[in-house]
């Protein structure tokens, strides 16, 4: 599944549009590795993504078209959760 997709349907970001403008910044990683939009999400894929303050690390638990806002957070695992350094903000 393309990252943009999963990044939606797992409500980790809202729209599609914001998850593809936050690969296309360099603000999301798979495996250690700077991610773009249409790079493939698979089960057991780390994604690393840049939230204002914030990363947060995500195991990915599972792979779906669609999902319900309950179970969305059901496709991954929260793995860590850390506040970005100061160089990193600009």
């Amino acid at each position: 599944m393309r990252l943009d997709k999963f990044l939606k349907v797992s409500r980790l970001i809202k729209r599609r549009t914001v998850a593809k403008d936050v690969s296309e910044q360099g603000r999301v990683w798979i495996n250690g590795r700077e991610a773009k939009p249409s790079s493939t999400v698979k089960v057991g894929d780390e994604l690393k993504i840049g939230f204002g303050q914030k990363y947060i690390t995500v195991r990915v638990e599972r792979i779906a078209e669609t999902t319900r806002k309950d179970e969305a957070s059901e496709l991954y695992t929260l793995l860590k959760e850390e506040a970005r350094e100061r160089e990193d903000l600009f």
